[in-house]
């Protein structure tokens, strides 16, 4: 038989995080009541355009990728207890690393003349995929590390300077696609140059979902043995749950905040790498989606926990698939889909403060009996009635 502690906290993420979702969809449900649309027939509009047939559910992997990849910017720190959500800075920054990359290594420019893009340098398009995913990751990891650096050496909070990082890589974004790196064919939405077909990164055979899929779910895995099978991620999680103790017991919490940091940001920037090597071919508005923010909720529904993000990532991704249908079906804006998550996002977040206050989750008190006292030789023990 299990030990009721062994399960106690699983089960009880999983209710409240399962009962969070339930809420919100209630509330989406009355919302949709309130501006004249059937919550019956929108949400099975939802079902249907995310998860109805293989057609359609592909549409969800495709954007469930770079949500798996997003949520590891917030899920990685937070067992530090570090609340990050520069997801969309480092998403974005890693995209315009990995089309730097990429451009560099097809044209042997960033901004190829007509004689350049008429005759590619002809590299295998798999050096120039690790060379667009390697960008992707350094400057995604280098640009979260600044807000973990801030965070340790000058006690700045994580969150406001994750938060205004995201600002920053989107006016740089909005810059450099604007004039400096400027594909002059791109009218009426600039974007850089784009990458040559042979380069892109494909698709999985027999199937409209990219390879970005697959990165996604090495990556949760690795970040899951990461943290919970070495002991780097016991020093994590120990330093977490208590930064004292952990400097006591002589844990570099210096190295731990600036590495966690790196690795969370650098699966967001793969998550830009893949928008720009599988999705846009190009680096421009689009990717600043989403898919950042997304991840954040992500990960908190998930419990900050890898694996679960996976599923967590299938489900957000159904969400924002669906937003088509829904405008079309039902005459509703294609920001429904945004208020959904908002509202789920709420829900999760109210349900943090649940935690140990249903007792059917709670730990029994255990009484230990104290030791008789030993007796002399030749003494007969004393009776206490």
């Amino acid at each position: 038989m299990l030990n009721r502690q062994n399960w106690r906290r699983p089960l009880e993420s999983i209710v409240l995080s399962g009962g969070a979702i339930l809420v919100g969809l209630l509330l989406f449900g009355v919302f949709c009541a309130l501006v004249g649309a059937n919550p019956i027939a929108v949400f099975g509009s939802i079902w249907k355009a995310a998860f109805g047939k293989w057609s359609t559910f592909q549409n969800t992997l495709i954007r469930a990728a770079p949500l798996m990849l997003s949520s590891l910017c917030t899920a990685l720190p937070a067992r530090l207890g570090l609340v990050i959500i520069g997801n969309e800075g480092a998403l974005v920054m890693g995209g315009l690393g990995a089309i730097f990359a990429g451009l560099f290594l097809s044209y042997g420019s960033i901004i190829p003349s007509t004689e350049q893009l008429a005759a590619p340098l002809g590299i295998a398009p798999l050096w120039v995929h690790i060379g667009m995913a390697l960008a992707g990751l350094l400057v995604g990891g280098i640009w979260i590390m600044v807000a973990g650096a801030l965070r340790h050496y000058r006690a700045v909070n994580e969150t406001i300077s994750s938060l205004l990082l995201n600002y920053i890589a989107i006016a740089l974004l909005n810059h450099l696609v604007g004039d400096p790196i400027k594909d002059p064919s791109s009218l009426n939405k600039p974007s850089s140059f784009p990458l040559p077909e042979v380069n892109m990164l494909g698709n999985i055979p027999d199937t409209r979902v990219h390879w970005g899929l697959v990165y996604g779910l090495v990556a949760c895995v690795i970040a899951y043995i990461l943290i919970q099978r070495t002991t780097f991620g016991f020093a994590a999680r120990v330093a977490g749950g208590n930064i004292r103790a952990a400097r006591i017991a002589g844990l570099p919490v210096g190295k731990l905040t600036l590495m966690i940091t790196f690795l969370a940001g650098s699966c967001a920037g793969l998550a830009g790498m893949v928008e720009v090597a599988a999705v846009q071919g190009a680096a421009n508005e689009s990717l600043n989606v989403g898919y950042g923010y997304g991840g954040i909720l992500v990960a908190f529904a998930a419990r900050h926990n890898p694996l679960a993000a996976i599923f967590i990532s299938l489900l957000v991704g159904g969400i924002l698939a669906s937003g088509g249908i829904l405008q079309r079906a039902h005459n509703l804006p294609d920001a429904t889909v945004l208020i959904f998550e908002g509202l789920v996002f709420l829900c999760v977040l109210y349900s943090d403060s649940l935690y140990g206050r249903f007792g059917i989750f709670k730990d029994k008190p255990v009484t230990v009996e104290p030791p008789a006292p030993p007796s002399s030789p030749g003494q007969e023990p004393v009776v206490v009635s």
